[in-house]
């Protein structure tokens, strides 16, 4: 099954490549890797929310932004390698929680990141990973993630 296959199957449309909002480009690749560049919660470039986990935005709402930004990512490789097929391993995901003070949920949430990407690369997209308490993040954003991958 192909990887838009599966996507499908999903239910899950992958969103149009997110913007930069500095100096820097969504995706290099380089010796068979994809990194991505930090991926903001974006939806039709708009930050569904904005705020600290564990104040203003609840774990399981900054989990849905992980996804997100998952999906965000993916979008930026797809662009970058032409077709997610090409993947061959979820090799690393990093991800950023901007913190109430407190709140040591930081797992859980980036567990919206890795839960998708499993769903959607079975063993493939099993990967390491970071999950990261910070005081803050570009635009207000509650989560950003970053991913590594493989490819063919």
């Amino acid at each position: 099954m192909s990887v838009a296959e599966r996507l499908a199957a999903l239910g899950i449309t992958l969103p149009a490549v997110v913007p930069p909002v500095a100096s820097y480009v969504p995706a290099v690749s380089t010796g068979g890797f994809v990194y991505t560049s930090g991926q903001l919660p974006m939806i039709d470039g708009a930050m569904p929310r904005t705020g600290k986990v564990g104040a203003e935005v609840s774990a399981e709402d900054a989990k849905a932004d992980a996804r997100q930004c998952a999906l965000n990512g993916l979008a930026a490789i797809e662009a970058e390698i032409g077709s997610l097929d090409r993947i061959t391993r979820i090799v690393k995901v990093v991800g950023f929680v901007a913190s109430a003070e407190g709140f040591q949920g930081q797992p859980g949430v980036i567990n919206g990141a890795s839960d998708v990407l499993g769903e959607i690369f079975g063993d493939a997209g099993r990967h390491a990973r970071s999950a990261v308490g910070v005081a803050e993040l570009p635009l207000g954003a509650p989560v950003e993630v970053e991913l590594v991958v493989a490819f063919a």
